[in-house]
């Protein structure tokens, strides 16, 4: 990448949170990372040290190298009563403290998971277990850059591991094409030069890690215009208003970007052919295209682009218990990527038919969302100006929102 790529991002604001936490790892844990192992610590009448879960090891054997056999095991388990015993996965790290002295292991921590932390201690009565909430802190911040070749290899480039580690920076970018599933193809519609902005919050452990948490709001520059998304939550779920599944993304009018039809099938994809007129790679001729094929590894999950029913059957590997005359609704995995027929290789032919034509779907207007009932207009305006403040320092005033159109009644 050219040295005219930059990217800037800015600390807005921070809270602390302790529990509960509803944004989920990028990975399952523990996190695939190295390990940093805790120094063997010496003191007085201890001795730290940890050992690490290796693959095809039981609990009994790291425990045991922790000093903890026999009754003793037994007797620790019938105490770790949070300990998912059958469900620990390989390079879970337990931190161990013994007496100098004798050698009696008096103390076991584990981290069960991002926000838990077991700690098991020995007293005169025997073992006993305390669960210890970790508390993260949500720092809202602004990452901004210009997209070369693609926007995940902008943000892996642009966004330092001391930012967010590489994990979470995949993460990141899957997000921002989720936000626009249904406005933008970012294997098509994206052109060298064109920038982005993201608003979103990052999670800070008391330990040093660093976590993506969910985008706030964002603007992607398609072809040099600006494209926006605010995210917006009805302030009163009980649908006294009709307003069951307002929650989601806005544009800077008020208009959710959901459509009838996903942009794609697949959600992250790579288009290896467009829609019309190719040179076959297996016939070496020229042919019709009747559709875009999305290359992809094997297995990977086929989404059902809108709501509908189930018409044929035919792909190499079709979702479990999937059958003709099924409905089905958008976003829900139908299939999976395989390879049959005339192709070199893993992929997904997509067709579009309007009225029993083929239709390029990567150039099938889906119209405009759905705009915010009236009665939350008012407050959509105020979260979407409080949001563009931070998005863009300095923003220059926001159209007002439409009106929202008229609901005929099905009174006699």
């Amino acid at each position: 990448m050219g040295g005219g790529w930059r990217l800037s991002h800015y600390v807005v604001a921070g809270a602390l949170v302790a529990g509960g936490l509803v944004w989920a790892a990028g990975d399952a844990w523990p996190w695939r990372r190295p390990l940093t192992a805790r120094p063997i610590v010496v003191d007085a009448a201890y001795v730290d040290f940890t050992e690490t879960l290796g693959r095809r090891e039981t609990l009994g054997d790291v425990l045991a190298r922790g000093g903890v056999r026999g009754r003793d095991y037994a007797a620790l388990l019938r105490a770790a009563k949070s300990l998912p015993v059958r469900r620990l996965r390989p390079g879970l790290a337990f931190h161990f403290r013994r007496l100098k002295a004798d050698s009696v292991t008096t103390s076991v921590t584990v981290r069960l998971s991002p926000e838990r932390r077991l700690g098991l201690v020995r007293d005169s009565n025997g073992w006993a277990e305390a669960v210890e909430t970790i508390p993260w802190s949500i720092t809202r911040l602004r990452v901004t850059g210009v997209i070369e070749t693609s926007l995940y290899d902008a943000l892996d480039k642009a966004v330092a591991d001391s930012f967010l580690p590489p994990g979470e920076r995949r993460q990141l970018a899957w997000a921002i094409a989720d936000v626009y599933d249904w406005e933008v193809d970012f294997t098509r519609d994206i052109r060298p030069g064109d920038r982005f902005t993201v608003l979103l919050e990052r999670l800070d452990s008391p330990e040093g890690e660093r976590r993506f948490g969910r985008i706030l709001s964002a603007r992607v520059d398609v072809a040099r215009t600006p494209d926006y998304a605010f995210y917006f939550e009805d302030p009163d779920q009980s649908d006294g208003g009709g307003s069951r599944g307002v929650t989601g993304f806005y544009d800077e009018r008020g208009r959710s970007l959901r459509r009838a039809f996903l942009r794609a099938p697949l959600q992250f994809r790579r288009v290896s052919s467009r829609f019309g007129a190719r040179f076959h790679p297996i016939l070496h001729r020229w042919r019709a295209h009747e559709g875009v094929d999305f290359s992809a590894p094997y297995g990977t999950p086929v989404r059902a682009t809108a709501d509908g029913i189930v018409t044929r059957v035919g792909l190499s590997a079709f979702a479990q218990g999937l059958h003709t005359g099924e409905r089905v609704q958008q976003g829900e995995t139908i299939g999976y990527v395989g390879s049959t027929g005339l192709s070199t290789g893993p992929h997904l032919h997509y067709e579009f038919l309007v009225n029993g034509r083929p239709t390029n779907p990567q150039r099938k207007d889906m119209g405009t969302g759905t705009p915010v009932p009236k009665r939350l207009q008012a407050a959509y305006a105020a979260v979407r100006d409080h949001l563009l403040t931070q998005l863009e320092p300095k923003a220059p005033v926001t159209p007002p929102l439409p009106a929202a159109p008229a609901v005929a009644s099905t009174r006699d």
